[in-house]
């Protein structure tokens, strides 16, 4: 994650970013019986596993001025240049990070070095076609996402062989990222949540809020979308990705 992004969009990002319990869940899980994690791309603290002993790494003075009180202990350094030794920590976790990396085949590498036991990222698959906000409305975002989230190949060449699975957002995800409100389109209308979405920082958005405010009063939404009303949770391209060091 580049300190300097989130030193300028990052003011109120606590206040949308919340941990959602059940992803929360899923990642403590994936990290097994480590104990020592270093979280790497740390951001305000989300997804810190408060059972275990954990070491945060963030480039940005805004995001490490929102960590509340209490969480882990946070060193202001660049994923690509960890200042720890060899296999400092039994894992090594990124939380919807890597993407944000000028370097990140050398953050990864890094995250592989200081790791013992497992690497567990949680990213988003750019082999997947996305979901309707940017299908139909926003497939900018798609082009750009595609460009910087690391393929699952990609990461597992520098990480090593690893499992992913799905991790399907929930319909009332409270943890604000661009595919929480899969079920809820009325909320990429407001302002505050596109603010903890970096993404909508780096593109014009009017035309396509515009036709979604359309659609969304005249039911065309609705008619494109309303199978969606019938789901629990959605598998919008978010992978879990774990590897074994050993």
């Amino acid at each position: 994650m580049t300190g300097a992004l989130y030193d300028r969009i990052g003011l109120r990002y606590a206040t949308r970013r919340k941990p959602d319990p059940r992803i929360e869940a899923r990642i403590d899980a994936a990290l097994g019986q480590c104990n020592r994690v270093l979280n790497v791309g740390a951001g305000t603290g989300s997804y810190e596993p408060a059972s275990r002993s954990v070491v945060a790494v963030e480039p940005s003075v805004e995001m490490i001025r929102q960590r509340p009180p209490g969480v882990a202990p946070v060193v202001q350094a660049s994923a690509s240049n960890l200042p720890f030794h060899d296999q400092s920590f039994d894992a090594a976790l990124a939380v919807l990070t890597v993407h944000h990396w000028p370097r990140r085949e050398q953050g990864l590498a890094e995250m592989r070095r200081v790791a013992r036991e497992l690497v567990v990222i949680l990213t988003w698959d750019p082999g997947h076609p996305g979901f309707w906000l940017v299908q139909q409305y926003f497939p900018e975002i798609l082009e750009m996402d595609r460009l910087v989230f690391p393929t699952l190949h990609e990461v597992e060449s520098i990480i090593g062989p690893a499992v992913s699975s799905v991790v399907p957002v929930p319909a009332d995800c409270i943890d604000g990222f661009l595919g929480a409100y899969w079920k809820r389109p009325a909320q990429y209308l407001e302002a505050p949540v596109r603010a903890a979405i970096s993404v909508f920082s780096r593109l014009d958005c009017s035309e396509g809020l515009s036709r979604l405010r359309r659609d969304l009063d005249d039911g065309t939404w609705l008619s494109r979308n309303g199978a969606l009303q019938e789901l629990q949770e959605l598998d919008v391209g978010y992978r879990l990705v774990v590897a074994q060091c050993a």
